[in-house]
């Protein structure tokens, strides 16, 4: 009878192993997160010399030594690029060799396209590409390539065996190899289905030395969880070098790439994608596409500058209010936190004077970006005091500022370049700040200091 296979408990959150299960992890404390997989087959090791163990042997060959820094050399290795400015803005400048990049996204949102594009981009510049898919036959990616015209060079292999994919990436040698998707590989080393805790985290971690090893570089696709976080355990964004994340409406026409985790450039960078027949075209000015119609615009409508990165964007965010028509007021807000918004609304009742109590409330952010800098509460605060007096703001003002509780405007960083944006679409006014003044202001541009909320309704409404 052959031995029971020994199983663990471990955590998707954190990686602590338990010996049984329970609903609390000890170590990190989150609830519901252990999951049980087999452990993994212990690999026998050769017996090393008695003078290694001691550092007699130190430099032998297979046995590690510790280096000096200053004897390590300082190799400036030129970045690889995409082919696509937008997805090299966001990687910081191109594709580092060596490295490892996680791209995840909801289904259908445009992942394997852009991967596709990015070897085809790479392939024609002399670039080998190792593309590795675990989902699709060869036949439904050659269709892909036909829609996108290009492609046909790519080298293609379809297989879900980690040691299979490694074999024939040790013969080949590529400069680039895409795994679409970590989720369908899985190794001989470890039993269980491919898409568990365990196979995600050893195939990540083999792929990762493989990626230092040879110096090529490897990209993965991650699925996502209903959370919006990708699959599988938190450890494997810990593992990777960059991790990019897919975002916007599947039913919309473009897409937002962001940068949450990068060794090798900044985080928090976005790139913007149309979609269309040919394939994920990058967006050379997002403040265009953010903003809708300025001519004739009904009340509820207002301008902010945020920075994406070190990206200025120009965001149009859209306020409505109505008379509820129930007992209870709704809040939706599309795009902005909903804690944030009831903040606001407080604010502007108790500060302002502007009651929301019998009003419904609906927010959105134009565009499907989602906003998360303070700056924009300027602009929400605006918009709501615009649909509550039934009168449209100004259509060349753009609003810049974080609203507290006292209901005072509070300066944010950088204003000069979000100022900078604004005169380059043609923003006329800016309401900002009185402590955010800055030293020098674009030609031809008014720049108003607002200490509150009430100064600058005045400033609007009077």
């Amino acid at each position: 009878m052959p031995p029971r296979a020994k199983t663990v408990y471990r955590c998707t959150e954190c990686g602590a192993d338990h010996p049984k299960w329970a609903g609390r992890c000890d170590a990190c404390g989150e609830w519901n997160t252990l999951a049980e997989e087999v452990a993994a087959r212990a690999q026998r090791s050769a017996p090393r010399a008695r003078g290694a163990a001691t550092g007699a042997t130190i430099g032998a060959v297979g046995v590690a030594a510790p280096v000096r820094l200053r004897d390590v050399r300082s190799a400036r290795t030129a970045r690889l690029s995409s082919g696509i400015t937008e997805l090299d803005f966001v990687l910081g400048g191109g594709i580092v060799p060596g490295s490892m990049v996680l791209v995840g996204g909801e289904p259908g949102i445009g992942k394997s396209t852009l991967l596709l594009q990015v070897a085809a981009s790479l392939t024609a510049a002399g670039t080998d590409v190792l593309y590795v898919s675990g989902e699709e036959s060869p036949l439904q990616i050659k269709l892909r390539a036909e829609r996108l015209g290009q492609g046909d060079q790519v080298q293609l292999l379809c297989e879900t065996s980690l040691e299979q994919i490694l074999d024939v990436a040790g013969q080949a040698r590529p400069a680039v190899m895409v795994i679409d998707s970590i989720q369908t590989t899985a190794t001989e080393e470890l039993e269980g289905a491919p898409g568990n805790v365990g196979q995600v985290r050893e195939c990540a971690a083999r792929l990762m030395r493989f990626a230092k090893s040879t110096g090529a570089t490897v990209i993965v696709v991650g699925h996502v969880t209903k959370g919006g976080g990708i699959a599988g355990p938190k450890t494997l964004e810990h593992i990777v070098d960059t991790v990019l994340y897919f975002e916007g409406e599947g039913t919309g026409d473009h897409r937002i790439l962001r940068a949450t985790k990068n060794r090798f450039g900044s985080v928090d960078e976005i790139g913007v994608f149309h979609m269309s027949a040919d394939g994920l075209l990058g967006v050379g000015n997002p403040s265009a596409l953010f903003l809708g119609d300025r001519e004739g615009r009904a009340s509820g409508s207002a301008i902010t500058a945020l920075l994406e990165g070190t990206r200025p964007v120009l965001v149009e965010v859209q306020a409505l209010a109505a008379k509820a028509g129930f007992g209870t007021p709704q809040r939706v807000a599309t795009g902005f936190d909903g804690r944030r918004l009831a903040l606001l609304l407080a604010v502007l009742d108790k500060r302002a004077g502007l009651s929301f109590a019998q009003l419904d409330v609906f927010l959105n952010v134009v565009g499907g970006l989602r906003m998360q800098e303070p700056a924009g509460d300027l602009a929400v605060a605006a918009a709501l005091a615009s649909s509550v007096y039934d009168r449209a703001l100004p259509s060349d003002a753009v609003f810049i500022g974080e609203v507290g509780l006292g209901g005072e405007v509070r300066p944010v960083s950088q204003a000069e370049r979000r100022l900078a944006e604004a005169a380059q679409l043609g923003f006329r006014t800016v309401y900002l700040s009185e402590r955010a003044r800055p030293k020098r202001t674009q030609e031809g541009m008014r720049v108003v200091g607002v200490g509150s909320l009430e100064r600058l309704f005045q400033e609007l409404f009077r």
